[in-house]
């Protein structure tokens, strides 16, 4: 019996640890990489992210970004928005004025998703490198002003 218990509780620290390794590495349970374009070809999911939410200019949440040299390593990443809220309970729901998501992307290259303003950056290429966050609904739908994607850019030399 005791051998029972002990496989029971190795089996729940295992499961965890995988799921906290999945989520520190910026692994999704949607089943599929939001950086590679293949996986979305032609699918309503594809769709979904070219159709934005236009908003008036007058309505649309401000955006900027700065990127900090980390004292140990990479770089932190700060968003700065007025009229957005960071939502991550309602990712993938229905689209709510005023929140949602970003996505950050280095040289083109999605890095992920952010759900809250800051993050830290690590392993970017040497060289210069921009860094690239856009504003989107939590339908995952890019917000947009006057047909203007909402989105702000800086470039940083990574030595």
């Amino acid at each position: 019996m005791r051998c029972f218990f002990l496989f029971l509780i190795g089996l729940t620290f295992g499961a965890a640890g995988g799921f906290v390794y999945a989520a520190a590495n910026g692994l999704t349970l949607d089943g599929h990489d939001h950086a590679d374009p293949a996986q979305h070809a032609e699918t309503d999911h594809a769709r979904m992210h070219e159709e934005p939410v236009d908003l008036a200019p007058a309505d649309a949440p401000s955006l900027e970004v700065e990127v900090i040299k980390d004292p140990l390593a990479g770089y932190n990443l700060h968003v700065i928005t007025e009229g957005f809220t960071f939502s991550p309970r309602n990712a993938g729901g229905a689209h709510v004025p005023g929140e949602g998501h970003a996505h950050v992307y280095a040289n083109g290259v999605k890095l992920g998703r952010l759900y809250a303003p800051w993050v830290h950056l690590d392993g970017l290429p040497q060289g210069p490198v921009e860094i690239e966050v856009t504003l989107t609904a939590n339908d995952h739908r890019p917000l947009a002003a006057g047909g203007t994607p909402i989105s702000a850019s800086t470039t940083v030399t990574v030595e």
